[in-house]
């Protein structure tokens, strides 16, 4: 399919070396959730109601954290059943649930939240402008990429 190339073989180190920064990335966000006493998925979904201020619905929620309807409403459930969280009709379409965070909510997750904010603010800050903005353009391309090639398999 593909010829092996001096190129090919640089391509293949380097997306190694990309992928493996970013399960490492994955491995932080996980075990800074569970020294919180939250699965990192939870700390997704929290990240985005905290800073929701009007709330978000599910399918928002699953938009914004590229998680599935099924774990993003077992989540929600368990902010339920802790107070952490509301579902309230919207105004305008009584269809439309939204969800938003209680103060419980927010001081049960707001530390931890704006330290794992801040922190990422702070590393991209570490780059020039145009290192953050080459890095932004370069990951969006690389997404863009593998998704096209990953979804493209029912055709080869």
């Amino acid at each position: 399919m593909y010829g092996v190339s001096a190129m090919d073989k640089e391509a293949k180190k380097n997306a190694y070396l990309y992928c493996k920064f970013r399960d490492e990335q994955f491995a932080l966000y996980d075990e800074y959730a569970k020294r919180h006493g939250m699965m990192m998925k939870t700390l997704l979904v929290v990240n985005a109601l905290f800073y929701a201020s009007d709330g978000m619905t599910q399918r928002d929620i699953c938009a914004r954290t590229f998680q599935s309807k099924q774990t993003v409403n077992l989540i929600v459930k368990n902010l339920l059943e802790h107070s952490y969280a509301t579902i309230e009709e919207a105004p305008d379409d009584k269809r439309i649930k939204i969800v938003r965070m209680t103060e419980a909510g927010r001081t049960y997750c707001g530390n931890v939240v704006r330290h794992i904010t801040r922190a990422e603010d702070e590393a991209m800050s570490m780059f020039t402008p145009e290192e953050q903005r080459r890095l932004v353009e370069l990951s969006r391309t690389f997404t863009k990429n593998l998704a096209m090639l990953i979804n493209r398999e029912t055709e080869d």
